[in-house]
């Protein structure tokens, strides 16, 4: 019984292997990652020893998880913040309230800036054009 369940496991895997790998004949590495990754923006991690997700986009804040090299995860934003390594960009991780350095992630796909994702209603007003800062 075990060994026909284990045949059936293969016989699934390479049927998935052959339909996956015809879907995917021809098409550019680009076309690839797309396929693979539906919803842009994400970003890759780039540093070998891991990534720190913080609680805010500063090195002053607490770190929550370490990514590992390689790890993908989705982009919601970036903000101007602390610089680490001459690159001031933070990102904020789709469908979570933490943080990772841009400098140690190559993003695939365009990521808004924060103000302009989550636009302010006070931003547009005479008040703030007015106010300094």
């Amino acid at each position: 019984m075990a060994a026909t369940t284990a045949r059936r496991v293969r016989i699934a895997a390479t049927a998935s292997a052959v339909l996956l790998g015809g879907s995917l004949l021809g098409a550019s590495a680009a076309e690839a990652a797309v396929a693979a990754h539906p919803h842009k923006p994400y970003g890759v991690v780039t540093a070998k020893s891991g990534l720190n997700v913080r609680q805010y986009p500063s090195t002053d804040s607490s770190v929550k998880y370490v990514l590992p090299y390689r790890a993908e995860r989705g982009l919601d934003c970036k903000v101007r913040a602390q610089v680490i390594h001459g690159n001031a960009y933070w990102y904020k991780l789709r469908n979570s309230q933490y943080w990772i350095s841009a400098r140690y992630v190559h993003n695939v796909g365009h990521v808004k800036l924060c103000k302009d994702r989550y636009p302010s209603p006070m931003t547009d007003t005479s008040k703030a054009q007015k106010a300094m800062g």
